[in-house]
């Protein structure tokens, strides 16, 4: 059974964080390579999207113990356990969907997500990175890891089951149902660029997760 986004994670916060780091194909490399990735500059605000447990910014931490992020996720409990992980640092944790909270203009040296915007349709995507693109400083970046589709066959495949599975359970409201629909590589590329990032390169990969950087 299909279930809302927030529940879904709320139901699995015991383990979480053991479950990526042990069942998600080299989490071990790509949480530490995505931290080394962003800003490492004294008191320099980071956005999170998706920050969940905080996986990637305890990595981060270390890097820029000044740092100041604002993390956002769907998940209260997900935030509570990271506020207690990361109680001596200025970070802002904030409940509620990052296409619905407002970045402001002009905030952030960088933004990051990780293993998060895999289940959202390309249109969808646009809407967010625009909003993500304003709240970019002058040359800002983004660093995105994610899992990708390999090709466009896999990726349509992905879209029409959720449709399905959707169909078949009588679900026909407009929220967010956690059911991995991720891009290709090409796609994603896509909706940075219409959403106003001026270059978007891949920086590593291992196997179909991939790390993105989009620069203002």
């Amino acid at each position: 059974m299909l279930e809302k986004m927030r529940d879904f994670f709320e139901a699995r916060l015991d383990g979480y964080d053991e479950h990526m780091m042990t069942n998600i194909e080299s989490a071990t490399e790509f949480y530490p390579f995505t931290a080394k990735m962003l800003p490492a500059i004294a008191n320099c605000h980071i956005l999170d999207l998706g920050c969940g447990t905080g996986l990637e910014l305890e990595e981060y931490y270390l890097l820029c113990p000044s740092a100041k992020v604002t993390g956002i996720d769907l998940s209260q409990g997900m935030l509570s356990t990271l506020g207690k992980k990361l109680a001596d640092k200025d970070i802002t944790l904030i409940v509620g969907s990052y296409f619905d909270v407002p970045f402001g203009k002009d905030v952030f040296e960088a933004a990051v997500s990780v293993e998060s915007l895999h289940h959202f349709t390309k249109e969808e995507k646009i809407s967010l990175y625009t909003k993500l693109h304003a709240a970019l400083k002058e040359n800002g970046y983004f660093i995105l890891t994610d899992y990708f589709s390999l090709s466009d066959d896999e990726e349509k495949m992905h879209r029409q089951n959720l449709i399905a599975l959707k169909a078949e359970q009588g679900i026909c409201d407009n929220e967010f149902y956690h059911y991995d629909t991720p891009l290709t590589v090409k796609h994603e590329t896509e909706a940075l660029l219409q959403a106003g990032f001026s270059t978007v390169e891949v920086l590593n990969h291992w196997g179909a997760t991939y790390t993105l950087k989009a620069v203002k």
